[in-house]
């Protein structure tokens, strides 16, 4: 005999629904027909049951396919009802077999119905044990165990997910040919090695691990700040055979399958920060309206303005003056100025409360030598506690002249206007300040460490027609020339194919598009040139063309006139000066100019763009809803910089739209904490933010240019996210390097989309992605990725002009840009993409398979009626087959994603690469490795492309079949068929359609008894005809 224990810790954030505010809940958990309960807790939505329930468990072997029910209730003692507080359904085949192996897991509470309304989640512990296990509750007035009667209701096993994870094994094992790497002997040995232990383990017991989210004692129970959030902790659970066991419900989160989710330090972790959103306000300020996604964070700030009539403290009459601000061993230095008694800094300092170490704030004036010691020449003391606290939306606080002091407390000479001052995160100082964990950092990279907000310069598409030139002066009359247009504008540079026309009038009729961005400030330079040799270039003539100057265009329909332009003199003719100064110069090219405003110029990749927009402000709609993300932190990142002895000094930088942002800079921490939020306007679902993190490397004094190193980055869908909803999780931070995949740590995020415009938003999802120049005049792929890498330089070089400059590598990294370069790890990933799609398709064939052979005959039956009610009423086909989309769509919305998606490194074929793929993929352009591994690469590449050569063989093969039958390549191949077709023709046109489909029916349908082993007729035919396979060399 053995037993189910489940251990009832406690509750946090349930839904009040007594109509005071608050609640008197208790569980009720139920399995195997037992149903037992807990204490009620008298008006409390944080309850602490502490209990445990033992049931009884009759087979431990069938403890797999059983299901463990626990449902939170509101006890209503007035007139003994209970209201549904929300539910967990646990998975037995989850449950550990021993209570060492068991660990207090926090599950969601789910919801009962679709207009359920719940929240909060539950702390349970859950083992069996075999043998005797004592009930401590016993001896407690606990209700009795209940038998219940299931109401027709049976557990749900897993033995109808068994067929379907065939099909997807069976996918993926033939998938697995096409990407069978070529490698070494030693390889090849490796793999004979790593067989042979898989069958050993298979002999053994299989494995499944899981991971908890923490105790009770986690954050934002009861209104707690929550500390740095541990790694989750792992427990391995032994089982005889959990394939057999269906998934896991969908409110169980947080377990993890092997093959089916990512390891857990590489999934989402949900939260519950303490955040005034997520709170309600409860035992907040309720004037965190406009930071209400992050944790307040209080800082002393204080504004060093300027001063006045300071005494002279040189023997030669002058004073360098300078203030320092000292907090404890905080202290902050403003820059001197020379020979100034009346200076101005206009500098403000900040101080995190939390690291207060003294609660006397003193403002010293000094007088700068480059000797000596600085001489003292005033100071200012404040008491903590008499500071005044400024909260937003107040206005700015007025600074004051304060008369210095000397060391004893005497009022002297000069004074200085300070404005002191208790704030949060949330004040119009916060971004500028110095702040006081930056106390090493020099006046010259104090700039590197700050937030930052940027915008992306407006983008363009210039389109140049190349139609032809006229009197062009050859350098060699006695040759025929070669001409050919050379354009330039800023850093790129495209050139028209020869001339077909060899003359002195050449016609080149090609256009070619570049990047153009305001305040188009740049020159088009297009110069004719004749070739005279390989490599020999000379250039016959030269115009530019202001950019400013060129009409935009803003729908395809508008006719744009052509224009001539004067060709100048060449810079080598001017040089020869006198030689040349009579000459008159009169060649002309004909050109058509415009800027294509009605397109969108993409600067990241489609699939994940966060801007749909196009360049012209007359045609963008207007904004949907409003996008808020919370950056609150970061846990257990990797020392980056230990070679410095120093840690990491981590920030983040987000991209949505054309808004990028820029966090400060945490100084040598591995959890920083930001707690910085910020807003974008949303102008369509379909988009993705992205936000990456990075290590700075531009605080030392080192003068060798270095670049900040990548930590990771998280992509968000919008779409996936519901509205009005706030999302707080912690996202692993994955970066894949040369040695492997490597988690730099977790980024902990908050997140709301609200919408605005619903009307709006739906009719989004009928329109174009694109605006409508996309697909009127498209541009071909070729010239898109050459032009998405043109904008993707000019924003990198406008955003690195801006202070704190953003510097390329992280335009590059945010961007993508060598997402369209090859990589063998990511084809598998999109091969094995398409095979996870087509195994639904599979699975139904195997459906459709298993009715036709009876391996069901009641399935079999029913499908034989519905398929004679739809012949005898074919116009119930379509309203079938969209009601069945109803209902399953219906049905799956309780299965449906609540938590939205992150880097999943299982779908990207991260985890298991092989060396030798991550080195060919980090690999440059062109290759830097030796002659031998570049031939083995080659040669795997030709095995793999031999595969794919042959699949695609085999699919034209079949099509030419299927085109051969009317083709008369075989006589008398085609006239059977069209013998055949004819009387087909006839046969069907004297037989009512419902009597055709019904025997045809019935035919495909027919028992296996009236089934053959060996194919049928049409297979043969259809085998036997001719394709041009044997035609090919």
């Amino acid at each position: 005999m053995a037993k189910l224990v489940v251990q009832v810790i406690d509750a946090a954030d349930l839904m009040p629904k007594d109509g005071q505010g608050s609640a008197n809940p208790y569980v009720e958990v139920e399995f195997d027909g037992q149903r037992q309960r807990t204490q009620t807790k008298t008006r409390d939505l944080f309850p602490s049951w502490n209990e445990t329930l033992v049931f009884t468990v009759d087979d431990l072997r069938k403890l797999s396919f059983s299901t463990i029910e626990v449902s939170v209730f509101n006890d209503r003692r007035d007139n003994g009802h209970k209201n549904f507080l929300g539910r967990v359904r646990i998975s037995g085949s989850s449950v550990p077999l021993s209570e060492n192996e068991s660990m207090v897991q926090r599950y969601p509470l789910d919801k009962r119905g679709l207009f359920s309304n719940i929240r909060g989640d539950i702390a349970l512990r859950v083992h069996a044990v075999r043998g005797y296990f004592p009930n401590p509750n016993q001896n407690q007035n606990q209700p009795q165990v209940q038998q219940v009667q299931e109401n027709g209701h049976e557990h749900r096993n897993g033995h109808q997910h068994e067929e379907p994870m065939a099909a997807d094994d069976e996918m993926k094992m033939k998938a697995n040919h096409f990407f069978e790497n070529e490698y070494d002997e030693n390889t090849n040995n490796s793999n004979i090695h790593e067989n042979i232990m898989k069958e050993k383990k298979h002999k053994e017991k299989e494995v499944r691990t899981f991971f908890s989210l923490g105790t009770g004692a986690g954050g934002g129970v009861g209104g707690r700040g929550p500390g740095p959030a541990p790694p989750p902790s792992v427990t391995v659970e032994s089982k005889a055979n959990f394939m057999r066991a269906g998934p896991p419900p969908a409110n169980m989160m947080h377990m993890q399958f092997p093959g089916q989710k990512p390891p857990p330090n590489f999934g989402l972790v949900e939260t519950r920060p303490p955040v005034a959103a997520r709170m309600g306000y409860r035992g907040a300020d309720k004037t965190a309206t406009t930071y209400d996604l992050v944790e307040r964070m209080h800082f002393l700030y204080v504004n060093v303005v300027k001063a006045r009539d300071l005494p002279v403290m040189d023997i030669t009459g002058s004073l360098d003056p300078y203030v320092e601000v000292k907090l404890g061993n905080y202290k902050g230095v403003t820059k001197h100025h020379e020979k100034n008694q009346y200076p101005v800094w206009n500098q403000v300092f900040a101080f995190s409360k939390e690291r207060l170490q003294s609660t006397i704030l003193e403002v010293v004036v000094k007088d700068k030598d480059l000797l000596t010691k600085d001489d003292f020449v005033g100071r200012i003391r404040f008491d903590i506690v008499d500071v005044p606290t400024r909260v937003p939306p107040d206005s700015p606080l007025a600074p004051q002249w304060y008369r210095l002091e000397d060391k004893n407390g005497m009022k002297v000479r000069g004074e200085i206007m300070l404005a002191v001052w208790m704030g949060t995160q949330a004040d119009e100082a916060f971004p500028g300040a110095w702040h006081s964990d930056a106390h090493g950092v020099s006046h010259h990279n104090l700039a590197n460490t700050r937030s930052n907000v940027y915008f992306s310069p407006k983008l363009y598409y210039l389109r140049i027609q190349v139609i032809e030139a006229q009197d062009l002066i050859p350098v060699d009359r006695g040759r025929m020339p070669e001409f050919f247009v050379r354009i330039n504008l800023g850093n790129q540079l495209r050139s028209t194919r020869m001339s077909q026309v060899r003359s002195l009038n050449p016609v080149w009729q090609e256009e070619l598009m570049f990047v153009a961005s305001e305040p188009f400030d740049e020159f088009v330079i297009i110069s004719v040139e004749d070739r005279l040799g390989p490599g020999k270039d000379v250039c016959v003539g030269r115009a530019m063309i202001p950019v400013r100057r060129i009409p935009p265009r803003i729908d395809s329909t508008k006719h744009l006139e052509a224009s001539w332009f004067d060709l100048g003199k060449p810079s080598h003719w001017e040089e020869e000066g006198e030689k040349k100064k009579d000459f008159k110069f009169s060649s002309k090219i004909h050109l058509r100019l415009c800027l294509d405003a009605g397109y969108h110029v993409l600067d990241e990749a489609t699939h994940f763009s966060s801007d749909l927009q196009p360049s012209s402000k007359f045609l963008r709609k207007p904004s949907i809803g409003i996008l808020e993300v919370g950056i609150l932190s970061a846990q257990n990142l990797l020392p980056m910089k230990m070679r410095e002895g120093r840690m990491t000094d981590a920030y983040c930088v987000a991209k949505y739209g054309n808004k990028w942002i820029r966090t400060r800079t945490l100084l040598n921490t591995l959890t920083p904490r930001w707690n910085e939020q910020y807003t974008w306007e949303v102008y369509d679902p379909c988009t993705v933010i992205t936000v990456g993190v990075f290590d700075n490397c531009h605080i030392s004094e080192k003068e060798e240019p270095s670049r900040d190193q990548r930590i990771g980055k998280v992509r968000i869908r919008l779409s996936t996210l519901e509205t009005d909803r706030i999302y707080t999780h912690q996202y692993p931070l994955l970066v894949l390097t040369p040695s492997g995949l490597k988690k730099h740590g977790e980024l902990h995020l908050a997140i709301r989309f609200t919408c605005v415009a619903w009307v709006n938003m739906m009719a989004l999802y009928g329109r174009p992605l694109l605006p409508k120049m996309h697909y009127v005049q498209p541009i071909s792929v070729k010239h898109i990725d050459w032009l998405r890498h043109q904008a993707m330089i000019i924003v990198a070089t406008r955003l690195s002009r801006a202070e704190p400059p953003l510097k390329r590598e992280n335009v590059e990294y945010m961007l993508d840009v060598d997402y369209h370069m090859w990589s063998l790890r990511r084809s598998k990933a999109n091969f094995y993409r398409i095979m996870s799609l087509l195994s639904g398709i599979t699975a139904v064939c195997r459906w459709l398979h298993g009715i036709c052979m009876w391996r069901n005959p009641l399935t079999t039956i029913l499908v034989h009626v519905l398929f004679l009610i739809l012949v005898c009423y074919p116009e119930l086909i379509l309203p079938t087959i969209f009601l069945y989309l109803f209902v399953i769509g219906l049905w799956n919305y309780r299965f449906r994603p609540r938590n939205p998606p992150h880097m999943d490194a299982r779908i990207s074929h991260a985890e298991m690469a092989h060396p030798d793929e991550l080195d060919e993929e980090f690999d440059t352009f062109p290759t830097s490795r030796p002659q031998d591994i570049v031939r083995m690469r080659y040669d795997r590449m030709r095995s793999v492309a031999g595969r794919v050569q042959t699949v695609v063989g085999d699919l034209a093969t079949q099509g030419e079949r299927a085109m051969s039958l009317l083709s008369w390549r075989d006589p008398r191949a085609t006239a059977i068929f069209i013998i055949i077709a004819l009387v087909w023709a006839v046969f069907l046109y004297v037989t009512p359609f419902q009597v055709v489909a019904v025997l045809f029916g019935l035919y495909w349908l027919r028992h296996p008894r009236f089934r053959s082993r060996m194919p049928s007729v049409p297979v043969n035919f259809f085998k036997r005809l001719p394709a041009r396979s044997d035609s090919l060399l």
